[in-house]
């Protein structure tokens, strides 16, 4: 039994075993080249070279990679390999982190273009609030943080008339009230559906857009 199965050739056995497609994957293809092995191996958001990338859909870093450009502006609710990626990218990076063990940590590692603030999180509180204290307006708004819907509604005064907002996993029912109430203040959608990094199932990252917008959509 044992000299049948050395005499089975290794392509064979492997695609009996279901592990030949798997090679194929980590050997070449965009799980490769995004660096999704390399993240779900090291738990972290990084790509193949183990620069940062957001936590988003790969599709949404594509399509964004291509359209931000170094005179943007970002507000961005929660912090992390998110900050660093915009902060290589764009003038400014403003990010609100409630947790204050992570802000520590991130504290450490941002660039000077980079403000971080902790702030304690109050549902409906000064967390959601911190975008309207500022005067210059925002090219984009990135939703990725605690207290979605409160921050969503407190974003808009704060965005620029072609500003746009980014909403990870923007396919989940909790927000509704959120999506409807950009909906209602003329906003469309445009759904980025794929994995991410980190994790192994597919998620949503939406961008929220009027007319005439920054990213050109």
């Amino acid at each position: 039994m044992v000299r049948k199965i050395f005499e089975i050739p290794i392509v064979f056995l492997l695609r009996r075993l279901d592990l030949y497609s798997l090679l194929s994957l980590k050997r070449t293809g965009p799980l490769k080249e995004d660096g999704w092995f390399r993240s779900f191996r090291e738990e972290a958001c990084v790509d193949a070279s183990g620069n940062p990338l957001p936590w988003m859909t790969y599709p949404a870093i594509d399509f964004l990679k291509k359209r931000i450009h170094e005179d943007m502006t970002i507000f961005e609710y929660g912090c992390g390999e998110s900050t660093l990626w915009w902060s290589s990218r764009v003038k400014e990076v403003i990010s609100v982190e409630h947790d204050k063990d992570w802000y520590d940590k991130m504290i450490q590692r941002t660039p000077k273009n980079v403000d971080l603030v902790h702030i304690e999180l109050e549902y409906g509180g000064d967390y959601s609030r911190k975008i309207t204290e500022y005067r210059e307006k925002f090219d984009i708004v990135m939703i990725d943080g605690r207290d979605r819907v409160n921050c969503v509604m407190n974003s808009l005064e704060a965005l620029k008339p072609c500003g746009v907002i980014i909403f990870d996993n923007s396919d989940r029912k909790e927000y509704e009230k959120g999506y409807d109430f950009l909906f209602k203040h003329g906003f469309r959608k445009v759904e980025f559906v794929g994995f991410a990094p980190v994790v192994n199932i597919k998620s949503e990252t939406g961008i929220f857009f009027r007319s005439n917008n920054s990213l050109g959509i």
